[in-house]
């Protein structure tokens, strides 16, 4: 039932041929799923709760790409499956999750016989494309002071107006430091575009 309500487009046989291969899995808050380095033997769709992926530099530093959200499978982990590449990034359980796990034998004939599957795989594609776009905008293009306000508006859409949130976790996401972050998010308050508590913002205007 959980998969024909998160997947409506899905034909019947297509979700009978999942419910057949694919594996549900859990995972707690703080486990890691995916880490740099690793060599996929299967494909993952998120099912229930929110998985944070990484980019992790060469000294140990971490800047955030994006969320997965139940419905979402990571485009980037079926690439590296499907060419036999290694990772290169970090995935973290922010929440409990439960997963459908599907392994990497079935990928083929799962884009070559089910229409709906290639769809699904395309628009992943298509909006993870989306957001490393942000990401790398975001990088290129914006100051630490614009950054953390893209951030902010990111995080505010995704968990709505009160984030529980540190500095140093939005330091650790930005690759900045906490004292940078601070300072920044007391200037946004002086400007009242937000109010930060001890480990809570809200938004009030951004």
């Amino acid at each position: 039932m959980e998969l024909r309500q998160l997947f409506p487009r899905f034909d019947e046989e297509l979700l009978t041929h999942l419910e057949k291969v694919a594996q549900e899995v859990s995972f707690e808050e703080g486990d890691l799923l995916m880490r740099p380095g690793q060599y996929f033997k299967s494909s993952m769709v998120i099912l229930n709760g929110r998985v944070k992926l990484y980019r992790e530099g060469s000294n140990g530093e971490e800047f955030f790409l994006y969320y997965l959200e139940p419905g979402q499978a990571c485009a980037l982990s079926m690439i590296c499956a499907a060419k036999n590449e290694e990772s290169e990034i970090k995935a973290v359980a922010v929440t409990p999750v439960k997963a459908l796990v599907i392994p990497l034998h079935h990928m083929d004939s799962l884009m070559r016989d089910y229409r709906n599957w290639y769809y699904f795989v395309l628009e992943n594609y298509r909006h993870r494309f989306q957001e490393l776009l942000h990401v790398i905008d975001q990088i290129a293009f914006h100051s630490m002071d614009e950054k953390l306000v893209l951030y902010l508006k990111r995080q505010f859409d995704t968990f709505g107006p009160v984030l529980q949130i540190t500095h140093q976790q939005i330091a650790d996401d930005l690759n900045s430091s906490r004292e940078v972050i601070s300072r920044l998010i007391k200037k946004l308050e002086q400007q009242k575009k937000i109010a930060a508590g001890r480990n809570e913002i809200k938004n009030i205007s951004i």
